[in-house]
């Protein structure tokens, strides 16, 4: 509570945000529903800007940058992560927050723009899954960064984006062979 005062301008530790909300409940649930409205935001205008895209930029480019924005908005959440990990498990109610306001739109966002690129257009997979894989992998390299203090496996950020990439472009289905005469 002191940090977040301290970031508002007010003397740390000597109770003034509580002039604001009245409990650490208040403070966090005010911040997870702005984060998340922010969030949507921002998946939004991320896509759209991918979207305009797709004529001028392969497709391994576009999932490039799908996979490098995605690890930029994990990356920004770190102290929304920090606390959630610290603090949220005495507030249940928010961690639903979380899941439906920050995350569960990253992984639709995913799965939508997977299926809006034209050269998936003929592939018949189970995008849900292939969100969670993909959107989960972005997750799970920035929370072990974050958590343990090293990327896992070692991966550099440039190696893991390009394995993504390799993983993404292998969903695509196999071209027909011609008939052999």
């Amino acid at each position: 509570m002191a940090e977040i005062e301290a970031a508002a301008g007010l003397s740390p530790g000597a109770g003034g945000l509580y002039r604001h909300f009245k409990s650490k409940y208040e403070v966090l649930a005010a911040a997870m529903h702005e984060h998340a409205a922010r969030t949507r935001i921002q998946v939004a205008d991320s896509l759209a800007e991918l979207s305009s895209m797709e004529g001028s930029a392969d497709l391994e480019e576009r999932l490039s940058l799908v996979c490098r924005a995605g690890l930029a908005k994990v990356r920004e959440e770190s102290e929304l992560t920090r606390v959630f990990f610290r603090d949220l498990s005495q507030f249940p109610e928010l961690v639903a927050v979380v899941r439906e306001g920050l995350l569960q739109p990253m992984f639709d966002a995913i799965t939508g723009w997977f299926r809006a690129q034209p050269e998936y257009a003929e592939a018949d997979l189970d995008w849900t899954g292939i969100g969670a894989v993909l959107g989960g992998a972005v997750v799970h390299y920035r929370l072990f960064q974050e958590t343990v203090g090293e990327t896992p496996g070692h991966a550099e950020k440039d190696q893991f984006v390009s394995a993504w990439v390799r993983l993404a472009v292998g969903l695509l289905p196999a071209p027909a062979h011609a008939p052999v005469s």
